[in-house]
């Protein structure tokens, strides 16, 4: 695979600072998975407020950040960059360990099902290989 840095990534995705958050592609085969990354590093915006002595990575921004991720996959896969993929359901979300500064969240986005502009995937993220955060997340996709 070339390199999908943060230059294609936002070529990919509209999404822009401070609510982009995929730095880099590191594994697809652009029709049925993806792999994404995100190093969280402790100037993240949410941490002021998420929690200044103790912060951590809100649960529905990892489940964002997986959603961008297959984002990109379904603009690859349908070969129309920029386009929204917008959340229509999110089921069996479970959180399962506290994501920190520092870590680095390896996103996973499997294709389940995507007919006309309708997609569902199963999504997961891991640090350090351990499994963090999970879901299936269900999109209807923008078409222009």
């Amino acid at each position: 695979m070339d390199n999908f840095g943060i230059d294609e990534v936002m070529k990919t995705l509209p999404h822009r600072y401070p609510f982009l958050l995929v730095d880099r592609i590191i594994e697809s085969d652009w029709d049925t998975r993806i792999v994404g990354l995100k190093n969280v590093t402790v100037n993240e915006p949410f941490f002021q407020g998420h929690f200044p002595e103790n912060p951590v990575m809100p649960g529905v921004l990892q489940l964002e950040a997986m959603a961008q991720v297959a984002g990109i996959l379904l603009n690859k896969r349908n070969k129309r960059d920029g386009q929204i993929a917008y959340f229509s359901s999110i089921d069996k979300a479970r959180f399962r360990r506290i994501v920190r500064p520092g870590d680095t969240l390896i996103m996973e986005i499997v294709m389940i099902r995507a007919r006309l502009n309708l997609a569902k995937v199963q999504a997961t993220a891991k640090v350090n290989g351990e499994l963090v955060s999970e879901g299936e997340l269900m999109f209807h996709v923008e078409r222009s």
